[in-house]
């Protein structure tokens, strides 16, 4: 039995990437925006023993064709911070990640938010740093254009510092709470930040006391050599989204090695690929799933997507026939040629392309739990990932087939754990409480 273990996560927002997913036979349509599903799920991803809910955010509806959109289960989800506080209430022992940008909020609102969902949940918070790539957003926010990219890291960079040193503002032990003698807090530790840099003045401290993890988790998607980078210098898990084994041994030996450039163990950030998982209990069962999933994308938001895939309008092709010869363009060359490699691979008609690019076309793993778990298995010990964070084809039955199936079959394998190692995020992961930098322990 190996001491090398798999970490899991479960994207969550929506309940499925998946456009497909509500229209599954026996799926909730609803669920993405249904609390007391939503409830059920979080505790049976608990007594899978997973190690964290994630609640992906957008600011914005999705920048789409409206006859795309009208067919999305993504234009309504929950408020992140709301819903995690609530399943805090709930849950004892699943991380509860939630995204917040920041490209569009102030450090001290995001600082004392995952300090408060910190201590709520007793420790089991994580912060996914995102700059916002959807334009759209910044109409809500009082912008005319979208901020530059590099300006929204450098920024992020600068956000992440004031986070941070916010949830520093008190030593560990400064509440003495002496009923007898008055004194509440010892101020001689506390620390007044007083930052000013080039995107924000932050004077602190923070008005609340250091989260149980000290931090709560720091996460990233990190794709982008920016992203990379911002990432080694700053996460602690990293949500990637590799279309394969090669791309992901690339991602993690690329982005492991920043890390120990820059000081840090190998050990101390987690890579945790994106990977949408179609159990059955024959392979040609699975496949059939995924097919069927794939055939209820609405051909309006599956030809869009492959429009935006490919840099060219596809609207006009036959869908019914292969995809014809495809100009390059200015778009993005990568994405072109990936989707045209899976074109020919396949053999799919232009309908079939359009319709697993509009449902979800990013890793995957469609089989058994045996052949789930072999793929796994050698994602760990080939050093593509340390884990993986499961996106679901549909709800309820999707994750249910994942925590009944795969899970145990992960377990007799000894690479996924029967009982949390810990009471927090931290420890689960394995990853060490980070010191106060203004206070020596």
């Amino acid at each position: 039995m190996s001491d090398k273990k798999l970490h899991l996560g479960a994207f969550m927002r929506p309940v499925s990437l998946h456009t497909g997913a509500w229209r599954y036979p026996g799926a909730h349509p609803d669920a993405n925006f249904n609390f007391a599903d939503i409830k059920r799920f979080a505790l049976r991803l608990e007594a899978a023993k997973f190690d964290a809910f994630f609640m992906a955010d957008h600011l914005a509806v999705l920048n789409m064709p409206v006859e795309a959109l009208k067919r999305s289960h993504t234009v309504t989800s929950f408020e992140p911070f709301t819903l995690l506080s609530a399943l805090a209430a709930i849950t004892s022992r699943i991380g509860l990640v939630a995204t917040a940008s920041t490209t569009f909020d102030a450090p001290f609102h995001i600082a004392r938010r995952f300090a408060s969902l910190d201590h709520i949940s007793g420790g089991r918070s994580g912060w996914n740093v995102v700059t916002t790539s959807n334009p759209d957003a910044a109409l809500n926010f009082g912008l005319e254009t979208h901020v530059e990219h590099d300006e929204r890291y450098r920024r992020a960079r600068e956000f992440f510092d004031v986070v941070t040193g916010l949830w520093d503002s008190f030593a560990d032990d400064a509440f003495i709470r002496d009923a007898e003698s008055g004194l509440y807090f010892d101020p001689e530790k506390l620390h007044v930040l007083a930052h000013k840099g080039e995107h924000f003045s932050v004077r602190g401290p923070l008005n609340i006391a250091r989260p149980p993890q000290g931090w709560p988790v720091i996460v990233q998607a990190g794709a982008s050599e920016a992203g990379r980078q911002l990432a080694a210098e700053t996460a602690e898990v990293i949500f990637a989204a590799p279309p394969n084994l090669a791309a992901g041994q690339s991602f993690f030996a690329d982005v492991k090695g920043r890390v120990e450039k820059l000081g840090r163990s190998r050990d101390s950030i987690k890579i945790l690929p994106g990977a949408f998982v179609v159990v059955g209990d024959t392979i040609e069962e699975a496949r059939a799933k995924r097919a069927r999933l794939d055939a209820l994308v609405h051909y309006d938001s599956a030809i869009a997507s492959l429009s935006i895939a490919l840099g060219h309008d596809a609207s006009s092709f036959d869908p019914d026939k292969p995809l014809p010869d495809v100009p390059e363009t200015n778009a993005s060359k990568s994405s072109r040629e990936r989707v045209v490699e899976l074109a020919h691979s396949e053999g799919l008609t232009v309908r079939q392309l359009a319709q697993r690019l509009g449902g979800y076309s990013g890793l995957a793993f469609i089989g058994t739990s045996k052949t789930i778990a072999d793929e796994m298995e050698t994602w760990l010990f080939s050093d593509g990932s340390d884990g993986f964070n499961v996106s679901f084809p549909f709800l309820p039955g999707g994750l249910e087939d994942f925590a009944d199936k795969v899970v145990p079959e992960l377990q007799r394998r000894g690479l996924f754990r029967r009982e949390y190692e810990g009471a927090t995020l931290r420890e689960n992961l394995g990853l060490e409480r980070p010191p106060n930098r203004f206070f020596s322990s």
